[in-house]
């Protein structure tokens, strides 16, 4: 594997392999004789196809020798080296290279992250030296973190001030971080196919750049690979994630520079996606959820994933909304959850635990890419003047409920410990009961202390008046109680 990659410093010892010596003195292997053996051949195998090129083969070696022999710092230095060394060639590869001849494996970010790894490791036993803090800053600029690079290079210099490869690295910093971008200015840049996303034929808005050398807007790459893994343009297998996949900097910042007027519509047409206002909604059409609510979701279809995305990044809220079984469409009433919790998983799903929070009444709604949006009328329950003698009434009914549902608790757990069964209603807890100064919500943690059918919820959902939902949840409590 030939690259002729810019590097941080000239090719020097910093950016070879080194030797593993051979011990005389078994014991100073610190393993048996036999194994030091076999390291010191894997070693010798790995060194020789690293420079012939052959660097994946010069990991596997590497990587055999370190399971053998865990926290060599020969073998953690040469197996950084080599990570840097395919990072690098993976980031350089041009575009028309990648559709004759697509790779498949690990990209060069994780390469990169790879090969830090080993660097911080070998910080431990070779603190002293600078070549630890080289392949640190070597492994930070290929991640295009620039100012770690430049710290990692700051202490290696404390370390070894006359260390000819970490001043070198040092100067040429700065333009390995912004040289392209004054290069590109002085041109004066007329806009171009090399600026424009293939998938939306507009202006690259938070451009990312696959291991196969496409670049794409974030978003619609990730939109693409929710229907398969694979380019949108060779077909290269993709292995990368929301968690893996970062912003290209240098690319974005060329953009937002020399195309300011188009990237700021990028920008707000981005923003209106996520951000739709207090009187629109996203809806996940599935199952009725009710204030207070807790539920856990496996987001598994494409146009759900896109959701959750714009979602996780706007304010986290989305509409949960069911078919209603007497219309065959979806109901009139629904409720605003709050994403509380959200993995991103290695094959594009997510898992999400959200809370019901606010209800509301759908005027209209309609789809876009695939989901629903909808206008939505904020509803909340109607009540009593404060100060007049139904207000009164009304708190001493969430007072009493509040102190049946307490012993109701008590009752339900002692009978489940009995039984053996209290394993399954650990769940049950009083410590989250709203207080009287907020009837409705005491009115909806009541009712969810049950698992009521679809049809319940949605007609407690609709109901407007506390006192009667609140009737119906104690009522409720002893059918259930009477049942256990």
């Amino acid at each position: 594997m030939a690259g002729s990659g810019y590097r941080i410093a000239a090719a020097d010892e910093f950016d070879d392999v080194e030797e593993f010596r051979w011990v005389d003195d078994v014991a100073a292997a610190e393993i048996p004789s036999e194994r030091f053996e076999k390291v010191f051949d894997l070693m010798q195998e790995g060194n020789r196809a690293f420079r012939d090129n052959r660097i994946k083969e010069a990991i596997n070696f590497y990587s055999k020798a370190q399971s053998l022999k865990p926290g060599d710092p020969v073998i953690l230095t040469n197996r950084s080296v080599a990570y840097c060394r395919i990072s690098q060639y993976l980031k350089n590869r041009t575009a028309s290279a990648s559709e004759c001849q697509p790779l498949n494996g690990l990209d060069p970010t994780t390469h990169a992250e790879l090969a830090l790894k080993d660097a911080e490791k070998l910080m431990k036993f070779r603190s002293n030296s600078a070549k630890p803090y080289f392949l640190r800053a070597s492994a930070f600029i290929l991640l295009e973190q620039y100012e770690e690079a430049r710290e990692a290079l700051l202490s290696g210099l404390h370390v070894d001030p006359l260390s000819i490869p970490l001043q070198v690295s040092l100067k040429n910093l700065d333009s390995l971080s912004d040289g392209f971008v004054k290069r590109i200015k002085r041109r004066n840049p007329q806009r171009t196919d090399d600026f424009e996303c293939t998938l939306c034929m507009k202006l690259l808005y938070q451009p990312v750049t696959t291991p196969c050398g496409h670049s794409f807007c974030r978003s619609c790459l990730f939109q693409s690979m929710d229907h398969g893994n694979k380019c949108p343009i060779c077909r290269m297998v993709l292995f990368i994630t929301l968690k893996t996949c970062s912003i290209s900097v240098t690319l974005n910042n060329i953009i937002q520079k020399n195309f300011p007027e188009e990237y700021a519509e990028r920008k707000s047409e981005h923003d209106s996606l996520i951000n739709l206002g207090v009187d629109l909604m996203p809806l996940f059409v599935m199952d009725v959820v009710l204030p207070c609510q807790k539920l856990s979701l496996n987001i598994f279809e494409p146009r759900y994933r896109l959701m959750v995305r714009r979602i996780m990044e706007g304010n986290h809220r989305m509409g949960m909304v069911v078919i209603d079984s007497t219309t065959g469409s979806i109901a009139d009433y629904a409720c605003e959850v709050e994403i509380s919790e959200c993995e991103p998983l290695t094959d594009g799903r997510f898992f999400i635990e959200v809370e019901g929070r606010r209800r509301f009444r759908i005027l209209r709604s309609w789809d876009q890419d695939g989901y629903r949006i909808a206008e939505v009328e904020w509803i909340q329950d109607i009540y009593p003047p404060e100060g007049t003698k139904e207000r009164d009434d009304l708190q001493q009914t969430v007072i009493g409920a509040a102190e049946f549902a307490r012993s109701w608790l008590r009752r339900v757990k002692d009978a489940a410990r009995r039984d053996g069964r209290s394993g399954r209603i650990d769940y049950l807890r009083a410590d989250g009961m709203p207080g009287p100064q907020d009837p409705e919500r005491f009115s909806f943690w009541l009712v969810n202390l049950l698992s009521l059918r679809p049809s319940e919820r949605l007609e407690l959902l609709q109901l407007r008046d506390t006192r009667e939902r609140i009737s119906r949840g104690l009522i409720l409590l002893k059918a259930a109680e009477q049942g256990c």
